[in-house]
């Protein structure tokens, strides 16, 4: 496998996730100073703004307006031209946890995972929902059943959803209709079975990866965050690793492939994703490296 040189593009922030390559800088949300920020490749930053209710995911509805997962009140909200927010649709009655991180199509339909559960409370791990949200709001389930729903993307032909569960140690994918439905649940990757508890660290214990988020390229690879690893791999359909990325003491939580040729990895990286801690020490940072083959699909 080849070394890969790790940067720094950005560096102080609590917990990085979302990360999107668009129009020209890199855009993500930082948990716990509540803020959407987006970065040049000169390490240049512009706070977007601010979502108290932490920010998650983002995508964009195709007239440019921006969408952002509000996660601890279950809603996606919507920027506005002038730079308002406005509740775009409420998950809450939808959802089985916080919503988390989502993908956009080109129609501007929105896919979105949820916890589930009550993560940093300890709760029992139960699976949940994926929920599509149209471009008037009108949000409904369309898959059940998922372990933490999160990191999703759309291949470049618009035929097929990947979502990566985090605490299945799997990444599923669907057939997406074109009327937005999703076909039934098919394995993208299983690296291997479960055991039947709902005891997160023996499910953590027994995965061999924490798929989180990540990246899709041209060869139909999936650049996958793991977070329990503090690596991120390029993985083929069907599980077979082509390559790891190994981040000593720093775990991956989200990726994107971007910069003008679509061939620069950015990597959201941070110790843990354990709230007291990072609000204590702000050790996010943004790290990049370059690939051998570029960006594809959606997000």
């Amino acid at each position: 496998m080849p070394k890969r040189e790790l940067s720094v593009l950005a560096s102080g922030y609590t917990y990085l996730e979302g990360l999107r390559w668009h129009e020209d800088r890199l855009w993500a949300s930082d948990f716990y100073t509540e803020q959407v920020i987006a970065v040049d490749l000169q390490g240049r930053v512009e706070q977007i703004c601010r979502v108290p209710q932490q920010p998650s995911g983002l995508g964009w509805l195709p007239d440019g307006r921006l969408l952002i997962s509000s996660m601890k009140d279950r809603k996606v909200l919507r920027r506005e031209p002038e730079g308002t927010l406005a509740v775009h649709a409420d998950l809450s009655a939808l959802t089985g946890g916080p919503i988390n991180d989502m993908v956009v199509d080109a129609q501007g339909r929105a896919y979105v995972g949820n916890f589930g559960f009550d993560l940093m409370a300890g709760a029992p791990v139960a699976t949940t929902t994926l929920v599509r949200v149209d471009t008037d709001g009108v949000a409904q389930v369309v898959a059940d059943g998922l372990c933490f729903p999160n990191g999703s993307f759309i291949t470049p032909d618009g035929k097929t959803l990947i979502v990566n569960e985090t605490f299945g140690n799997r990444i599923s994918e669907f057939d997406i209709q074109a009327n937005g439905a999703l076909g039934p649940r098919r394995d993208w990757a299983d690296f291997g079975a479960l055991p039947d508890s709902d005891d997160l660290s023996v499910l953590i214990a027994a995965s061999a990866i924490g798929p989180d988020g990540g990246a899709l390229d041209a060869e139909g690879a999936v650049w996958v965050a793991d977070a329990i690893g503090k690596r991120i791999v390029r993985v083929a359909r069907g599980g077979k690793i082509l390559e790891q990325i190994d981040t000593g003491e720093l775990g991956i939580f989200a990726a994107a492939l971007g910069g003008p040729d679509g061939r620069t990895l950015f990597m959201a990286a941070a110790p843990d994703f354990i709230e007291a801690n990072r609000r204590a020490k702000p050790e996010g940072r943004i790290l990049m490296t370059r690939v051998d083959v570029p960006h594809a699909g959606r997000p």
